[in-house]
């Protein structure tokens, strides 16, 4: 994918995410987080991967306020972009995070079978990295000479 490319991806995920953090009138689009874009090479199409708190109801209530809204969202990236061709907006459920939390349950799922201990998968921000003395031999997996 081409630096260009990879900026119109990033532009329009920015805008439509700050559009709907302000606010949109549409009850129905709620907490949304927007995931990414992918925007085709000849610029005419993007569409845009959005994730929901929420079930399946969410998730389609969702959607619908955002095709609702789909001629001001593209105002406004147009607006915000100056682009000779806007990309034409589509909206997509992200199923990454349900994809995710799946993984994690089946693999909690499988060490309680075998006996052993769930694997951790929290925050890896919230977690403290063990202190080691980078100027230390063997820390890289080097041998010591």
């Amino acid at each position: 994918m081409g630096h260009r490319l990879l900026k119109v991806n990033e532009s329009v995920k920015e805008v439509v995410s700050a559009v709907i953090a302000e606010g949109l009138k549409d009850p129905r689009v709620g907490f949304v987080t927007v995931t990414g874009v992918e925007t085709s090479r000849d610029l005419r199409h993007a569409k845009v991967f959005f994730s929901v708190l929420g079930g399946a109801r969410e998730r389609a209530a969702t959607l619908d306020g955002l095709k609702a809204s789909h001629g001001y969202l593209q105002a406004r990236v147009n607006e915000a972009l100056h682009m000779k061709r806007t990309p034409q907006l589509v909206f997509v459920y992200d199923e990454t995070t349900d994809k995710a939390m799946r993984i994690e349950r089946l693999l909690h799922r499988e060490a309680e079978e075998l006996g052993e201990e769930p694997p951790d998968f929290g925050d890896p921000e919230g977690q403290e990295e063990p202190a080691t003395d980078p100027a230390a031999p063997g820390d890289r997996g080097e041998d010591e000479v």
